[in-house]
C-alpha cells in the first residue's frame, strides 16, 4: 500500500469530558462511529477500563456490538480485551456471537494487563491465585483453540464447541507498549498494535522486529501491524494547539500520579499556568501525540507508518469538543482519501 493510501483507524477509551453524563459519553461515541464509517476509517475500536474515574468504557466488547449496530462497514472491535480478567471460553462466545452478526467485520484486540488496580482485578477474576499468577499464556493459547478447534484430543475442553459456531475468524491483534505483546503476535501469527502513544520511542523496533519474525497461522498469513497515536488536525497550527491543551494537562496530570481530577475543559487547559517541574512532565510526552495543520500532522503520521513498516494508524483523539474531534476525523480522511480504500 502507498504510502497515500495509508488506513486510518480510532481508539476510543470513553472519556467523560465537559462534565457530561456517562449516557452522553457513550452517545458521542456512537456518533464517532457513524462519522469515522461515513468517512472511511477502517476501524473503530473501545478500550477496557474499570473502576477508572471519568471513563466509561469498561465493556468493549458490549460498545462495539452497539456501534456495528449503527454503522454499515467500519469494522468493530476491542483495543483491547484484557484477557486477564475474562474466561477465555467467554470471549471466545462473545466474538464468536459478534462475528455471526457483522461477519467480517469484528476486531478482537488483547491485551495482557488488567486496565484497573489489583482490588478490581481481584473483583473481577474472583481468586487471589489468579491476580498473583500470570498465565496469560496458557489463556491466550485456550482462546486460539476455541476458535481454531486446535485442542489436543486429550485435553480435558476438547469436547467443548462454540456456541453459536464460528462462521469465520474475528481479525485478531495482540496489543502491546513493549515487546511482551510481540513475542506472543509473532508465536500465534496475529497481528500486532502497538501503543506509541504510551512508549513511543519502542515503536519502530519493535513492530520492524515484529514484521521480521512473523510465523504465518490460520488467523493471519502474513505479519499485519498497527500503529496507534494521540493526533489532532486542524485548519491552523494555532487552533490545533487549543485543541490539544487538554490533552496536554491531562497526560501530565496522569504522569504525575495524579488521578481524582476530572479531564479538563478547552478553557481550563488554555488558561493553566504550568509550573516548572510540570512543565518537564509536559516536555516530556511531546513523543506521545501529534497536533498541528493537517499536512503537518499527514506528515508525521505517513512517517510513523513507514518507519513502523504499518500500512494502518490508530487515532487516539483525547479532544472534548465532538464537533471538534469530527472535524479532525473529516481533515485527515480528506488527506489520505481513506474512501478509496472502501470504494468498488
Amino acid at each position: 500500500m502507498s504510502e497515500s493510501n495509508i488506513r486510518l483507524s480510532i481508539l476510543d477509551i470513553g472519556t467523560v469530558w465537559n462534565g457530561n453524563s456517562p449516557e452522553v459519553t457513550l452517545q458521542y461515541a456512537l456518533e464517532l462511529s457513524k462519522a469515522a464509517d461515513e468517512l472511511g476509517y477502517t476501524r473503530y475500536w473501545f478500550a477496557e477500563h474499570h473502576n477508572t474515574p471519568h471513563q466509561t468504557s469498561s465493556s468493549p466488547e458490549m460498545l462495539a456490538a452497539l456501534a456495528a449496530a449503527v454503522t454499515e462497514r467500519i469494522r468493530l472491535g476491542t483495543g483491547g480485551i484484557m484477557l486477564p480478567n475474562h474466561s477465555p471460553l467467554k470471549v471466545a462466545e462473545s466474538f464468536a456471537t459478534l462475528e455471526t452478526l457483522y461477519p467480517h467485520r469484528i476486531d478482537l484486540g488483547i491485551g495482557r494487563a488488567p486496565g484497573t488496580d489489583g482490588n478490581t482485578a481481584l473483583a473481577l477474576r474472583r481468586s487471589l491465585r489468579a491476580v498473583q499468577y500470570d498465565d496469560f499464556p496458557d489463556q491466550l493459547a485456550e482462546l486460539l483453540s476455541y476458535f481454531s478447534g486446535g485442542f489436543e484430543s486429550d485435553h480435558p475442553f476438547s469436547q467443548i464447541k462454540l456456541t453459536p459456531p464460528l462462521p469465520s475468524f474475528p481479525e485478531i491483534y495482540l496489543l502491546g507498549s513493549s515487546d511482551g505483546g510481540m513475542r506472543f503476535a509473532t508465536k500465534y501469527g496475529l497481528g500486532l498494535t502497538f501503543a506509541a502513544h504510551i512508549a513511543p520511542d519502542y515503536a519502530v523496533p519493535i513492530l520492524q522486529m515484529y514484521h521480521k519474525q512473523f510465523q504465518p497461522s490460520v488467523f493471519m498469513p502474513k505479519s499485519k501491524s498497527i500503529v496507534s497515536i494521540m493526533a489532532i488536525a486542524a485548519e491552523t497550527e494555532e487552533e490545533a494547539k487549543y485543541l490539544a491543551g487538554p490533552l496536554e494537562l491531562q497526560w501530565m496530570r496522569w504522569n504525575s500520579g495524579v488521578f481524582h481530577l476530572p479531564p479538563p475543559t478547552l478553557e481550563e487547559a488554555a488558561s493553566y499556568r504550568y509550573s516548572p517541574q510540570e512543565e518537564a512532565v509536559r516536555r516530556s510526552n511531546k513523543g506521545r501525540f501529534i497536533a498541528g495543520r493537517t499536512d503537518q500532522v499527514a506528515d508525521r503520521l505517513r512517517r510513523l507508518a513507514k518507519d513502523t513498516l504499518s500500512e494502518e494508524v490508530m487515532l487516539m483523539q483525547m479532544v472534548p469538543d465532538l464537533d471538534g474531534r469530527i472535524r479532525s476525523m473529516e481533515l485527515l480522511a480528506a488527506e489520505f482519501d481513506t474512501l478509496t480504500n472502501i470504494r468498488p
